[in-house]
């Protein structure tokens, strides 16, 4: 039986925190999906056609990690692609409270459905993607926390 799980964030921009979940969820998970969300609460520096080509290119080393943009309920989009396995990434003790309602909707909403939580490694756990987007915003050098060609994209962007 395969198992799919899937990653799903607003990815804007992608974050090294991120690709280092992805990479090792890909070592645990048959096939992994990176949900690139529609938020319409947010204001993105990046449309939703940029955040998906920009984790493509940051993911494209893991050839079971695909990239797909959504934009509808979380278990409903779970249900389109066969997932069993939400991936949940936890930086701090203060994401947990969030992510754990999260958690508890989805599996009433969807009971079949599971939710993991990872924590990013050590050296990723304080970057965040508002951060990045504040510093990049304020012409400071985001290179060591996004993978290189997102860290081109946002260079484009405060030109």
């Amino acid at each position: 039986m395969t198992i799919t799980a899937v990653y799903p964030g607003t990815f804007d921009p992608i974050t090294c925190g991120h690709t280092d979940l992805i990479k090792r969820a890909a070592q645990v998970y048959d096939r992994l999906i990176i949900a690139v969300a529609n938020n319409r609460n947010k204001t993105p520096l990046f449309s939703l056609d940029e955040r998906i080509e920009l984790a493509k290119a940051a993911t494209a080393q893991w050839p079971h990690v695909e990239v797909v943009g959504f934009d509808c309920l979380l278990v409903e989009f779970m249900n389109q692609v066969e997932g069993q396995v939400i991936l949940r990434g936890l930086r701090a003790v203060s994401d947990f409270e969030y992510e754990f309602q999260l958690a508890s909707m989805n599996r009433k909403l969807a009971p079949h459905i599971e939710t993991m939580f990872m924590t990013p490694a050590e050296q990723f756990s304080y970057i965040s993607s508002s951060l990045v987007r504040e510093i990049a915003a304020l012409k400071g050098d985001v290179s060591e926390f996004v993978p290189p060609e997102v860290a081109k994209a946002i260079q484009q962007k405060f030109v």
